[in-house]
Formats: C-alpha cells, sequence, structure tokens
C-alpha cells in the first residue's frame, strides 16, 4: 500500500523545528498593513495561545514609540508559552558597541533575546554601510559578543545571505563565523530578496551545515513564489528555526506563509513544531491576522483559505462523499478548516444533499425534499442568482422550500437618498421600517454611500430585537453586471461576505436595481445570523 511509504529524509535533517514568528515587525511592513500598539498586543496573545517558540515584537529604537511601549506593555499581558524577541541592527560602523543606541536599546527592551541582523553580501558591505569587508565581520562579531555579554541570547540573521553566497561565498561564510565568535545561539540564513530556488537553497545550506560550527535557522521571502519550497529545502538540510508570517504577509511579496509551513513540516516531513491541538487553531488564527490587519482574508490560502476544501466538480464531489481521500490531502478539520461543497449550475441532487445533511440529516437523495430545493435552485439561477459563495443565502433558499420558513422580521419598506453637500463631500441615508412580532422599529443612519447608510439602519432597527446582531459586520461586497449589452438596465448580482467574528457566511441578491440587489443581500446576511444563533442555542440545550 503506497499511502504506508514513509519517505526519508537526511540524517542531518532535524526532528523538531522551532516557529519564530515576525508577524508583528516583518508582517507590518507589507503595503497598507500598519498595526497599533493595541492590535500588536492582541496578535501577541493569539501566537503564544497557538505555542510559537519565538514571538518577534519589532525594532524598539528612539524613533519607534510604540514598539517602545510594545515591549513595556507585553512583560504584563500574560504571555506563557513563547519567548518575546527584541529586533534590530549591528552597531554602527562609528560606535564602539558599549555606547552604540541600537544596542542600548535592545537591552532596554529587556527581552530574554535579541535578534540582531548583519550585512552577509558584500555589495552591501560596500555600497550601503561604506565600509571595508573586515570592518564589517568586526562589528558583526563584537555587536554579537556585548549583546551576549549583558546576559543576552542573541540570534544573528544573515541579511541577503543567499545572494551575498553566490556573490562571495568565502566572504558569506566568515559573517556567519564572526556572528559564532561574538556567541550567537544561532545563525539565520536570509533570503531576504527572496529569489532563490530550492536547488540553491540546498546547495548552500549543504554547504553551511559542513562548515559552520553552530545551527542555523532559515528566513525566506517569497518574490519568486518559492518561499514555502526553500524553507521546507533548508530545514530538510539541516535548518533548526524557522522564520516567518501569519498569512506570509510581508514587504514586497510577503515572507514565508507559516500557516503554510507548519501543516507542512508537521504533516508531510513529520516534523515536531507546534502541537497537533494548537494546529488546530491555525484557521482561526489566519482569519483573526487578516481581521486586525484589515486585509481581506485570501480564500485560495493552501490549508487555512476557505477555497482549500472546497469542491465544485461533479465528478469531485462524489469522490469526496464516498471517501474524502480522493479529492483531499489531508483532514481539513486538523488546521481548523472544513470541507464545502459549491453548488453552481451542474449541481445534482448529491451536492444539494451533501450541502444540507448537517441542517437535515435524514433528508433522502431521492427525496421530494431534495428535488424541490434543486428545482429552485435552478429557477434562482436562471434568474442570475449564484450560491457557490453564498452558503447562508442558500441555507434560507432550503429553510423556505422544505420548513415554509419564516424570516424572524419583516420589512415595511425603506427608503435611500444620497445629498451632495457644499463642500463637496457625499452623504447617503436610509430610513428603513421593520417589524418584529408585531412591534415595529423606524430608523434612519447614514453612511458613506447608500449601502453603507442601508446596512447602517437594517442592523440599528434590529439591534432593538437581537442585540448580537450587532457582531455582525461585513468583509467583502462585490458587484457584478448580469448582462452587460443591457446598459444600465442590466441586472447585476452582489454578493457579500459578513462574520460574527467567529462564522463567515455568504449572501447573495440580484435585482436590475443596484440598491436593491445589495438590500436582499443584506437582509440574508443578518437573517441567517439569527438562524445561526438559533442553531447554537438548540445544540447547546441537546448536549
Amino acid at each position: 500500500m503506497t499511502e504506508n511509504i514513509k519517505f526519508p529524509v537526511l540524517s542531518c535533517t532535524p526532528k523538531q523545528v522551532e516557529i519564530y514568528d515576525s508577524t508583528l515587525r516583518d508582517g507590518s511592513q507589507g503595503e497598507a498593513i500598519s498595526f497599533s500598539l493595541e492590535d500588536k498586543l492582541l496578535i501577541a496573545g493569539k501566537l503564544d495561545e497557538a505555542g510559537f517558540h519565538y514571538i518577534e515584537g519589532g525594532w524598539p529604537n528612539p524613533t519607534n514609540p510604540k514598539d517602545l511601549e510594545f515591549f513595556k506593555r507585553i512583560k504584563s499581558s500574560g504571555i506563557k508559552r513563547s519567548i518575546v524577541t527584541a529586533f534590530g541592527s549591528t552597531r554602527r560602523a562609528s560606535n564602539p558597541p558599549e555606547k552604540d543606541s541600537i544596542l542600548l536599546t535592545l537591552l532596554n527592551a529587556d527581552t530574554e533575546v535579541i535578534t540582531i541582523f548583519g550585512k552577509s553580501w558584500d555589495l552591501h558591505v560596500r555600497e550601503v554601510l561604506r565600509i571595508s569587508l573586515d570592518e564589517n565581520l568586526k562589528l558583526i562579531e563584537d555587536s554579537v559578543a556585548f549583546l551576549v555579554s549583558e546576559g543576552r541570547k542573541v540570534f544573528f540573521d544573515a541579511e541577503h545571505f543567499f545572494d551575498g553566497y553566490k556573490a562571495d561565498r568565502d566572504y558569506a561564510l566568515k559573517t556567519l563565523t564572526a556572528a559564532e565568535s561574538g556567541g550567537a545561539g544561532i545563525v539565520v540564513l536570509c533570503d531576504t530578496n527572496g529569489g532563490m530556488t530550492p536547488f540553491e537553497i540546498e546547495m548552500i545550506c549543504h554547504d553551511v551545515r559542513n562548515t559552520i560550527d553552530g545551527i542555523f535557522g532559515i528566513h525566506c521571502h517569497n518574490d519568486a513564489g518559492l518561499s514555502s519550497a526553500n524553507t521546507l529545502t533548508g530545514v530538510i538540510q539541516g535548518a533548526v528555526q524557522v522564520q516567518g508570517t501569519i498569512n506570509g504577509i510581508g514587504e514586497r511579496c510577503g515572507n514565508d506563509n507559516l500557516c503554510t509551513t507548519i501543516p507542512n513540516l508537521s504533516f508531510k516531513l513529520g516534523i515536531s513544531c507546534m502541537k497537533a491541538e494548537m494546529i488546530k487553531g491555525l484557521m482561526g488564527l489566519s482569519r483573526f491576522v487578516s481581521e486586525i490587519a484589515n486585509e481581506y482574508h485570501y480564500h485560495r490560502q493552501p490549508y487555512v483559505g476557505e477555497s482549500a476544501f472546497a469542491h465544485k466538480g461533479g465528478a469531485h464531489i462524489d469522490g469526496v462523499i464516498k471517501n474524502a481521500r480522493t479529492f483531499e490531502h489531508i483532514d481539513p478539520q486538523i488546521v481548523g478548516n472544513q470541507r464545502r461543497f459549491l453548488l453552481s449550475e451542474q449541481s445534482g441532487s448529491a451536492t444539494v444533499l451533501a450541502k444540507l445533511k448537517k441542517i437535515y440529516p435524514d433528508l433522502d437523495k431521492k427525496g421530494p425534499r431534495v428535488k424541490a430545493v434543486l428545482t429552485e435552485l435552478k429557477k434562482k439561477e436562471h434568474e442570475g442568482y449564484q450560491y457557490e459563495a453564498a452558503q447562508g443565502s442558500f441555507e434560507l433558499l432550503a429553510a423556505r422550500v422544505i420548513d415554509d420558513y419564516k424570516s424572524p422580521f419583516s420589512i415595511g419598506g425603506f427608503r435611500v437618498i444620497t445629498d451632495k453637500r457644499k463642500e463637496g463631500s457625499m452623504v447617503s441615508e436610509a430610513t428603513i421600517k421593520l417589524m418584529v412580532d408585531g412591534a415595529e422599529e423606524h430608523t434612519a443612519s447614514e453612511g458613506d454611500g447608500p449601502v453603507d447608510a442601508l446596512n447602517g439602519a437594517l442592523r440599528k432597527a434590529l439591534n432593538r430585537f437581537y442585540p448580537k446582531i450587532s457582531s455582525v459586520h461585513l468583509e467583502d461586497y462585490k458587484v457584478r453586471v448580469l448582462e452587460s449589452d443591457e446598459g444600465t438596465e442590466a441586472k447585476v448580482r452582489v454578493l457579500i461576505e459578513s462574520s460574527d467574528g467567529v462564522d463567515v457566511w455568504g449572501t447573495v441578491g440580484v435585482s436590475e436595481n443596484i440598491i436593491d440587489a445589495s438590500y436582499i443581500a443584506l437582509v440574508d446576511s443578518l437573517t441567517y445570523k439569527l438562524v445561526l444563533d438559533k442553531r447554537k442555542v438548540e445544540h447547546t440545550a441537546n448536549e
């Protein structure tokens, strides 16, 4: 049986690897990403809960008061599992280490571990630092030695190491031995420009392993789309520490994505790096960081993306229903994800049944209820609806067909107006009237646009009856013109993705009027939230 074959790793491949997270520093250097102090403390708490070995907190220096305050606050934040590290550079060439402001500020951060980077590419030494090659080696060694003499454990990030090795092998290796001579606990090989291939990583790491006395780690960027492969190659060649960020966020094309690398190390190479129960929280951690970073959560991300275990093709769905291994390389639950079957115009009764089985476990594939749902589905798709990314709307459709479901609220009407103010700004206002069990609520809300105003008015009106509605927020909003040849009279499809911080769901609306299409999707979104809450209450009562 081929599934029992264990592919051998090298004798130098470690059985255990430490995970060093740089989201708070490297990740914050990504375009359009900015973490507040409170954001950084929240993320650090989540990383600690997940059991990361090291959390790089940032670069404390007088010009960065946020990071200085972070290191003060983190001491009383309750971090238990992880070691928080401060990050900085080697000393300035003009300063002795004991008088260098960079090194002194790193000491003032009062962390057990300090990571400093130094130049290992002769190009940078000559063109950026503009000092001699020997002088660079000296400042690497005595910077590390000074921090070690002050009782700190030091990691040395060899910046641009692989490019430096290709330009001048002997010099690049000398920078590692200089750091080791200073007392560095580990030297980290950095593909700072992110342009290496696994073949180069393999050859260079092999040479490093046979040249230096100590241990090494790997730090890859993703500019060639190879960071994960390069990281795994480095580990196979002996790297005992992996550096990266959650979701791969970082400068340019980002850093190595730990949400990909951790499962690859654990499930593909069998290397211990994080406890299994912690890996189950990986998707939740991924979504959390995306939300804090105010970024759309990338659905096609391996392992933790919403599409990672989503099946649409009929043959694929049929295979997965019979045996999940036919089209899934791992069980999605071990990374906190879940299997999804996508509905489309090719959907058959087996797909509909698979989508509804959790809610209606007694459904029969050939029964009238499944056929009724399928008939309604085809009708709605003919009108322009699409449900593959709108699970919330689909479940409501099925509930209306199967259970004759009635919404817990009804809309008496709404009005949206947009006003251009004298100063040139555009402001929209929506008023809405709704009823819940005979009680009426009439509210208004302003917004940046008509959809924003309508969303605000809906939530404001419902909050009186259902306070948990306040936790719902829109994560994504898409508009698709369905019949472009109809011009401004064309139908549009609005797809909304919503979240309450725990669950995520999609809803859809179709109309010739974009406000009406948005309204349909918004009403479904808030209705589905109430359905989810009711299910949770019923589930708790049945336990």
